[in-house]
């Protein structure tokens, strides 16, 4: 089989979406090339940064990749991913160039060529993310490991708002805890929270991709006695009281439904919103206390915000 490889040179900021465009469309991973990536710090035992090559990346902005089979369909499913990543500028979204290319892979070289950009990465004091085919022995004893397979899922659990988010439910979920993770996407939060021994975690999502992609990496990290993943339109019909909700979600959405964020947090529990791109920040915060939360805590990551709020009694 051949397949087409489509390239989106566009923002930081409409990483998440396009990528979620991408999935709708058809693709079953993405590779996201940015060039903050060569110039972050790790440690070398994780292996990572050693295989990144500067000519990769752009000199400016993000490059989103992904790829689908050449058919007869071809054309007009581009054409549509066109135009669903266009209609981002209704929500203000900068799209930055928003550049489309499509050049021709073999299946071959496709197979495993992407696998490169997927080595195991230590994103906060005890969770580290790790592909399904690597071998990874744990460094310390105290440190929780999430298996992900990119190839299903909606990226690696490294964008920076991802990051920040299981950071957040790091400090926040206490044993014994009730969870819902909205917008759950790949399931990486929903998975860190059960692995962080909450009681029970509600993973939601409007997307049937992300639902079947959130049940099968429950399944891998074997949570599915915590995690319940179900197809959701953000909290409707959900009904009190937990301990926790945490939205990796667009800031425009956020900003939406703080309310109902607030009607399901029980007194004194918590909401952690990432996904808010650093200009909306303050716009984010305004409904959050105004919907009956304080501020506790603001995480910074590039240019990405994550928001800690504790729901006043």
């Amino acid at each position: 089989m051949k397949w087409s490889e489509i390239a989106i040179h566009t923002t930081n900021e409409a990483v998440e979406p396009v990528s979620n465009i991408l999935h709708e469309a058809g693709a079953s991973g993405v590779v996201i090339e940015d060039p903050h990536d060569l110039h972050k710090e790790r440690e070398n035992v994780f292996g990572e940064i050693y295989q990144l090559n500067p000519a990769d990346y752009p000199d400016e902005g993000v490059i989103v990749k992904a790829y689908l089979p050449v058919n007869s369909f071809l054309g007009e499913t581009v054409d549509a991913i066109k135009e669903a990543i266009n209609n981002l500028l209704l929500f203000d979204i900068d799209l930055g160039r928003n550049a489309v290319s499509i050049s021709e892979v073999n299946e071959e070289e496709w197979a495993t060529a992407w696998k490169k950009y997927y080595n195991p990465v230590k994103i906060s004091e005890r969770f580290t993310i790790v592909p399904t085919w690597e071998d990874y022995e744990p460094v310390s004893s105290d440190e929780l490991i999430i298996e992900l397979d990119p190839g299903m899922a909606f990226g690696t659990g490294t964008h920076p708002t991802t990051v920040m988010c299981i950071q957040a439910l790091e400090r926040k979920v206490k044993p014994g805890d009730t969870v819902v993770d909205v917008g759950t996407g790949s399931g990486v939060l929903s998975i860190a929270a059960a692995l962080l021994q909450a009681k029970t975690v509600t993973a939601l999502d409007l997307d049937e991709v992300a639902v079947a992609s959130a049940k099968i990496n429950v399944k891998l990290n074997k949570v599915q006695d915590v995690v319940s993943v179900s197809q959701n339109n953000l909290l409707d019909g959900v009904d009190g009281a937990a301990d926790v909700v945490v939205a990796n979600i667009l800031a425009e959405v956020i900003v939406r439904f703080t309310d109902d964020v607030a009607k399901v947090v029980s007194p004194g529990g918590y909401f952690i919103a990432s996904g808010i791109i650093g200009q909306k920040k303050q716009e984010v915060k305004d409904a959050i206390i105004a919907s009956g939360f304080s501020i506790e805590e603001t995480i910074l990551m590039e240019d990405w915000v994550a928001l800690i709020a504790k729901r006043n009694h």
